[in-house]
């Protein structure tokens, strides 16, 4: 393999080196906005540096691999092994931001841990009777493309359109080279006895929609909302409200003291009493002036807010 790439503010440079594992996670996006971030690296010993992210790595023929994006060092310099992101994954991403102007990403929606990674007292648990490579699913989620396919806690996936998987990262790439409605065959093992069945991927919200970029005002304030429940109204005398359920990161947290609790009766001095309502009379403003109240507290409180690009 050979690494292009401008490292240390040098010219361009090439390296060279061997592939000497794939499907690494290597945990780089913990505690990052997304819940569910794909790891699947290839690992190489050329040599990687800063300035290096974003250049190739291709063969010996001139093939790109994958896109040089990290490396693993005590002192923040190359010292052994570098990583690059598949080009499987690469040509996805950009497909989809061409196409839809967003990444489309199918979830199969199982958590999963290699076969040899499972001790004795959960193996006679999960009633594990497989002994070769491959994947037990340890969780399915509700209403997922796994669970409409018939996909259990304790199934062994061995393969997936015909690749054979012995790591998580593995599947986790492998699923996100699709898109929400795409199909994809998986061959398991249930109680000794292989299966094969069809899974119709889902959006991470569980429905088969594209997945647009949302630019309203509201998906810019950072919290989530909900209708004000008909009997609490009555109780606070008012015809309606959205109640601010959880602030988190965006233009609440960064341009004022709003709470959680917070509920909303005016934004830009139209009446809101309904979720509807506040995403229609936000709509994409770039500035907005929210009213409402706190349960237990007298009087209105405004909160000016300017939406930045």
């Amino acid at each position: 393999m050979l690494a292009l790439g401008y490292p240390l503010n040098l010219e361009t440079t090439v390296t060279a080196g061997i592939v000497s594992a794939k499907a690494r996670s290597l945990g780089l996006n913990k505690g990052t906005k997304t819940n569910s971030p794909v790891e699947s690296f290839i690992q190489t010993d050329a040599a990687v540096n800063q300035g290096n992210s974003g250049g190739a790595l291709i063969n010996t023929n001139g093939v790109l691999i994958g896109i040089n994006s990290a490396i693993a060092s005590p002192t923040g310099y190359y010292s052994g092994y570098s990583y690059a992101i598949p080009v499987n994954i690469v040509k996805k991403v950009v497909d989809d931001l061409i196409k839809y102007g967003n990444v489309q990403r199918g979830y199969l929606g199982v958590s999963t841990a290699n076969t040899y990674d499972i001790p004795d007292d959960a193996k006679q648990k999960l009633n594990l009777q497989y002994q070769g490579d491959g994947l037990v699913i340890t969780e399915v989620l509700l209403n997922s493309a796994a669970a409409e396919a018939g996909l259990k806690k304790g199934d062994i996936i061995k393969s997936v359109n015909g690749v054979s998987l012995t790591v998580p990262s593995e599947l986790q790439e492998l699923v996100s080279r699709y898109k929400p409605s795409d199909k994809i065959t998986v061959s398991y093992s249930r109680g000794g006895v292989d299966k094969t069945v069809t899974a119709t991927l889902k959006n991470k919200a569980g429905n088969f929609d594209i997945v647009k970029i949302d630019n309203s005002t509201l998906s810019k304030l950072g919290a989530e909302f909900a209708t004000l429940d008909p009997k609490k109204a009555k109780e606070y005398g008012v015809p309606g409200g959205v109640v601010v359920k959880k602030i988190g990161t965006g233009a609440l947290s960064d341009q004022t003291r709003m709470r959680d609790g917070f509920i909303i009766v005016k934004a830009n001095d139209i009446e809101i009493k309904t979720m509807e309502d506040l995403t229609k009379a936000l709509g994409t403003s770039k500035t907005v002036t929210i009213s409402g109240f706190y349960p237990g507290y007298d009087g209105l409180y405004d909160y000016p807010i300017t939406i930045e690009e």
